[in-house]
C-alpha cells in the first residue's frame, strides 16, 4: 500500500462521516464510556447505525478523531505490514482518538491496536462479526477492551424518531417496520432484503468458504419463518437438505455470530441438560423477517415474542426460557445469577389460553421462589392474584418504554 493512497482514502472516508447526518442520538450513547485505558469495541449487525453512533460519540465529547473503515475495496490488499504506513497516515493527521471500522477483517488487527493503546492512543473500533472480535480479543486484549452491543432502532427510539405516540398503533407500525434507521427513515423495505443477501454472501459464504451458499440461505429463510419456535438441528437436516447434523450448528453458530439470529437455552442448573434441550431463535429485528421468510404464517404471537426477547438482548440480558412439568415459560432474565423478571408473552389473554400462559408463569415463579410474574400482551392491562403471587398483565407499548429507564 502507498502513504498517498491511504492519506487520500482516510480524508474521503472522513468527509463522508463528518457531512452525514448525525440522526437520531441513540440510547446507547450514554453507556459508551470516555476511556483511554482501553479498547472501546462496539458490535453489532450490519446497517444497525455503528458509523452513525461513532458520529455522535465525537460529538458528544468534544473530540476530533482519525477515523478509517477498512472495508473500503481499495483496502482489498492491506496486510498487517502495512498498518507501518497507515501510522504515518495517523501521526501526519496530529489526532490522538482513532475509529476503525471492520478492522478485524485484516489479520493481526489485534496487535496493532495493543500498540496504539500503549503509545497513549484512544482506539474506538466497531465490527459487525462477534465471533471474530470476541475470539482475538480474548487473546492479545485481555483486560484492555470494553464491549458494547448495538441493535437497530428499538420501540423507544422508533417512537421518537418518527414523533409517535407510545399506542397500540405505533405498535404494529413497528412491527411492520423493524427498527433498522435506514428503512424507517426512507421506507424502503427491500433495503434488508440486500442486507441479508450481502451479510450471508460476505460474511458467511466467503468468509467461511462454505461452497453450499443456498443451504445456508434455506436454512436461514426455515428460521425467519419459525422465529419465537424452539430449534434442534436434527430436525432440521433432513427439511433443509443437510446430512450432517454438526454443519447446522456451524451455520447455527454463523449467523448468530453476524447477529442475524439469537438462540436463547433452557434454564438448567445442569449444565449437560442445558446444552442437550432444544433452543429458541429468535431474529434480531423484525423487518427481517417481513423481508426474508417465505411462508411466515402471520402468528401475531410470535412477532410479539420476537419483539420483547430483542428489547431484554438489548440491554445486555441474560435470558433463558423455562419448560418444567410440561409447561413453558417464555423470558427468565437473569443477573450474576439472581433472577430479575420472569416474563410470559401472548397476543391476547382470552378464554382459550388464559390457564395455559397462567399456569406456565405461576409454575416458574414457583420455581425460583419469586412472588411477581410479568405478562405481556398488545393490548390488555389487569392485574392478577393466583395463590402467593401477584401477576401484572400490560401492553407490550407500556412494557417496552419502561424497559429504556431500566
Amino acid at each position: 500500500m502507498k502513504q498517498s493512497v491511504l492519506e487520500q482514502i482516510a480524508f474521503e472516508q472522513k468527509e463522508h462521516l463528518t457531512i452525514s447526518d448525525a440522526g437520531l442520538e441513540r440510547d446507547t450513547l450514554d453507556l459508551l464510556p470516555n476511556l483511554s485505558s482501553h479498547a472501546l469495541i462496539i458490535s453489532g449487525i450490519r446497517r444497525c447505525g455503528k458509523s452513525t453512533l461513532l458520529h455522535q460519540y465525537v460529538k458528544k465529547n468534544n473530540q476530533d478523531a482519525f477515523y478509517f473503515n477498512f472495508e473500503d475495496i481499495r483496502l482489498y490488499e492491506f496486510q498487517i505490514s502495512d498498518f507501518i504506513i497507515l501510522d504515518q497516515v495517523i501521526e501526519s493527521s496530529g489526532l490522538k482518538v482513532l475509529f476503525f471500522d471492520e478492522i478485524q477483517i485484516i489479520r493481526g488487527w489485534e496487535l496493532y491496536v495493543r500498540q496504539k493503546l500503549d503509545q497513549g492512543f484512544k482506539v474506538i473500533i466497531t465490527g459487525s462479526n462477534a465471533s471474530l472480535l470476541s475470539r482475538e480479543l480474548g487473546t492479545k486484549l485481555t483486560g484492555r477492551h470494553i464491549t458494547k452491543e448495538l441493535f437497530p432502532f428499538s420501540y423507544s427510539e422508533f417512537i421518537e424518531f418518527k414523533k409517535l405516540d407510545p399506542s397500540e398503533q405505533s405498535f404494529y407500525e413497528y412491527v411492520e417496520t423493524g427498527g433498522f434507521p435506514e428503512v424507517v427513515k426512507t421506507g424502503h423495505h427491500e433495503i434488508l432484503s440486500f442486507l441479508i443477501e450481502d451479510i450471508i454472501n460476505r460474511d458467511i459464504v466467503v468468509r467461511y468458504g462454505i461452497k453450499d451458499a443456498a443451504s445456508v440461505k434455506k436454512l436461514f429463510s426455515y428460521l425467519l419463518s419459525n422465529a419465537a419456535k424452539l430449534t434442534t438441528p436434527s430436525k432440521l437436516k433432513e427439511m433443509i437438505g443437510i446430512k450432517s447434523p454438526s454443519t447446522i450448528l456451524d451455520y447455527f453458530s454463523h449467523l448468530e455470530s453476524c447477529y442475524l439470529i439469537h438462540m436463547v437455552p433452557k434454564f438448567s442448573y445442569s449444565l449437560k441438560s442445558q446444552m442437550l434441550a432444544p433452543k429458541k431463535m429468535y431474529v434480531n429485528d423484525t423487518g427481517l423477517i417481513k423481508a426474508g421468510s417465505v411462508s411466515f404464517s402471520e402468528d401475531k404471537g410470535r412477532l410479539l415474542e420476537n419483539i420483547v426477547f430483542c428489547e431484554l438482548r438489548r440491554h445486555g440480558k441474560e435470558i433463558y426460557y423455562f419448560n418444567e412439568n410440561s409447561k413453558e415459560c417464555d423470558f427468565i432474565e437473569m443477573n450474576k445469577g439472581q433472577v430479575k423478571q420472569i416474563i410470559q408473552v401472548c397476543w391476547e389473554l382470552n378464554h382459550e389460553n388464559e390457564e395455559r400462559e397462567i399456569d406456565g408463569l405461576v409454575e416458574a415463579l414457583d420455581y425460583f421462589k419469586q412472588e411477581n410474574g410479568i405478562i405481556v400482551t398488545v393490548n390488555q392491562k389487569d392485574l392478577i392474584r393466583k395463590g402467593q403471587h401477584m401477576i401484572r398483565v400490560i401492553p407490550v407499548y407500556e412494557y417496552l418504554i419502561s424497559q429504556k429507564s431500566d
